[in-house]
This record gives C-alpha cells, sequence and structure tokens, in this order.
C-alpha cells in the first residue's frame, strides 16, 4: 500500500515538474520571442542614457517613449545576456521597427548619436562662438573668445554631452597642424616672413571672394601689391576697421570710410594688418602661400559673382566704369518694369457706354412763336 502511495507521489511530482518546466519552457519561449520579433514602430525615435541611469529606470523610459512593450522582459533578457553593466550613456537613434533585441545592442555598442556644427570660412571667433553656443547637445561655457585665425573653418561631429571647449580645442588644433603643413610648402620670396602674417593676409583675400577658383588670383595681387610697396586697399579691412569685427555693416561704404584711422584699414596704412579680421579657410591659407603667377595689381567685382582683373589703373579704371554701366542699367530696368507694373495696376478701363461711343440724346429747343 505503502509502495503504490510513493509511487503515486513520484508520479504527480514528475507531472508537477513537466508542467512546471512546459510552462517556464512556453513563457520562456513566448518572451523570447517578443524579445527578438520586430516592433510595430514605424517611426525612428532617440533615447538618451544619462551616465549611472539603473536597467529598471531605462527600460521604463523605453516602455513610456513606446520603443518597447515589456519592460520587465527586457531587463530579464539584457541580464541574461550579462549585458546589464555593458549600456553606455549617450544619445542613441533607435531605427524603425527595432526588436527588444535590436534595441539592447544598440545602447551597449558605444555608437550614439553623432551631431555635426559647420563653421563657414570667413566666421570671426566671436561668430563661432556664438554659433557653438546655440548648437544643441553641447555643454559648457568656453573659457575665453580665441583671436581670430587661431580656429580652422570646417565641420565639427560631435555626441551629445560634450563641452564647447573641446570643439574649440579641436579647431585650434586643426589650424596649427593645417597651416604648418601648408607653411613647409610655401613659395619661395614671398613679401611676409611669418605664419602669423601669412593668416592675416588669408583672412582678407577670404572676405574678398569665395570663389575658390580666384582666391590665388586675389592673393596674387596682394603679394604684387606688396612687392611692390602699395597700400592694400581692401574693402574689407576698412569695415573691419569701422566694425571691429563685431556686427556686419549692412551699407554700402562711401568715401569718408575709406579714410577712417585705424590700424587695420589698408587704405591708409602700408603693409599687413596687425593681426587676422577673420578665421581663413585651408584655401585661402594656401593661396596666399602659393598664389598664382600673375602680374595683377588691381581687381573689381564684374556683376557676375567674380572679379575682373588687370595690372594697370587705366584697365582697372576701365573696368570699374563698366560695372558702374551694368549696375546702372539694372537698376534703370528694375525702375522701367516697376513703372510699367504699376500703370497696368492704376489703368482705369472705359464704361461699357463708352466703348459704343454711345452719347445721350441732345433734344433740339422748341421754336417760339411769336
Amino acid at each position: 500500500m505503502k509502495r503504490h502511495q510513493s509511487r503515486a507521489y513520484a508520479l504527480m511530482l514528475v507531472l508537477f515538474l513537466f508542467l512546471l518546466v512546459t510552462i517556464v519552457t512556453a513563457g520562456l519561449y513566448s518572451s523570447y520571442t517578443e524579445f527578438t520579433e520586430d516592433s510595430d514602430n514605424q517611426a525612428p525615435s532617440t533615447v538618451v542614457i544619462a551616465k549611472g541611469k539603473d536597467l529598471r529606470q531605462l527600460a521604463g523610459e523605453l516602455y513610456t517613449q513606446g520603443i518597447i512593450k515589456d519592460p520587465a522582459s527586457f531587463v530579464f533578457w539584457v541580464r541574461l545576456y550579462g549585458n546589464a553593466g555593458k549600456i553606455k550613456a549617450g544619445e542613441y537613434a533607435i531605427p524603425p521597427y527595432a526588436s527588444p533585441m535590436m534595441v539592447m545592442k544598440i545602447i551597449i555598442s558605444a555608437e550614439t548619436v553623432v551631431r555635426r556644427v559647420t563653421f563657414k570660412e570667413g566666421m570671426t571667433s566671436e561668430q563661432i562662438i556664438e554659433e557653438l553656443l546655440n548648437a544643441y547637445g553641447l555643454e559648457g561655457d568656453v573659457q575665453e573668445i580665441p583671436p581670430n585665425g587661431t580656429l580652422m573653418p570646417n565641420t565639427y561631429h560631435y555626441s551629445l554631452g560634450d563641452t564647447r571647449q573641446s570643439i574649440v580645442k579641436r579647431m585650434a588644433e586643426s589650424m596649427q597642424k593645417k597651416t604648418a603643413e601648408i607653411w613647409e610648402k610655401r613659395a619661395k620670396n614671398l613679401p611676409f616672413s611669418t605664419l602669423e602674417e601669412a593668416i592675416t593676409l588669408a583672412s582678407i583675400v577670404e572676405k574678398e571672394t569665395s570663389v575658390a577658383s580666384e582666391r590665388p588670383l586675389i592673393a596674387s595681387v596682394f603679394v604684387n601689391r606688396l612687392r611692390k610697396g602699395m597700400r592694400l586697399q581692401s574693402d574689407p579691412t576698412v569695415i573691419y576697421a569701422i566694425t571691429d569685427g563685431k556686427y556686419d555693416l549692412k551699407r554700402k561704404l562711401l568715401y569718408k570710410d575709406l579714410r577712417v584711422s585705424h590700424p587695420y584699414n589698408t587704405y591708409t596704412n602700408y603693409g599687413i594688418p596687425p593681426s587676422p579680421i577673420c578665421n581663413p579657410g585651408s584655401e585661402s591659407i594656401e593661396a596666399v602661400l602659393n598664389p598664382a603667377d600673375t602680374d595683377y595689381l588691381y581687381f573689381v567685382a564684374n556683376n557676375k559673382g567674380g572679379h575682373s582683373f588687370s595690372n594697370n589703373y587705366r584697365q582697372h579704371t576701365n573696368n570699374v566704369n563698366k560695372l558702374r554701366k551694368k549696375i546702372k542699367a539694372k537698376k534703370d530696368a528694375a525702375k522701367t518694369k516697376n513703372v510699367q507694373e504699376k500703370a497696368k495696376k492704376t489703368e482705369v478701363k472705359p464704361a461699357p457706354d463708352a466703348q459704343k461711343n454711345v452719347y445721350p440724346e441732345i433734344k433740339p429747343k422748341p421754336e417760339i412763336v411769336k
């Protein structure tokens, strides 16, 4: 009797364990299937993980954002895979239909979202710092505004939480490295002796033209003028003298501006200004250190986005007159067009009776019979 009872208990235990294993296995299989299956999220999303964030807190945030459906299951599988301590702080991009397993792999990869900030050639250091202060995701202040000519304009990539000072440092290191490379390959017999002078002249070239092919030509004009002991007579230096490089002039230069007393005014001072008026790009620095081989001494805008170059003042005057005629013709054409458009708007159409030449009937006066 007791043997039969023992066997019955053993059989029940086996059945219980079997059912338990079956249920657990089915549950694990269902959970794993959900963990590995693509989600139904059609849009990409972004998740930011702060330093030291707890796995459960992270799972809750992922659930709140709709990235995962089961926080507990996510925590379980992340721990089972041994990745609980491998999660990296940062900003991560989650693609559409990402499974929880893919999400796990992304947040332990340390492949954070790469952001970028672009600084155009010719920006002053103050403008660059202002751009940095407005860049999303960067932290901290800049210790001090670097001098013009010490930062290399370019596109710089960063991750959420990087510091603004680190971008400034990278820009300064890039400028030092690039200018050192170009300086070693400079042309012979240049009319200046230091890299600082070269960068200053390059900053003027940068402000004179945005056409890449013209930079060596503009540089050759300034180099030729320096060799002949002529003033550079560059308009951007006058603008810098008036504004101290702190704002845009937003008006045309006047003749009286060319006579302003200021060390940066190259209409009144000989040689290269004391320091750069902006942060030039590598192409302008290259142009100054290896200018085109020309005899040009003058240039003026050609009203087509570029410049006309000449080697004597008479030809330069002709180019200036041509430019003025083009500008005047353009203004006259615009003025004529405006007058025509106004005339169309104010034109009075004749009344219907007038169009038919119908006039009121004039009846004769009756005769008076005496």
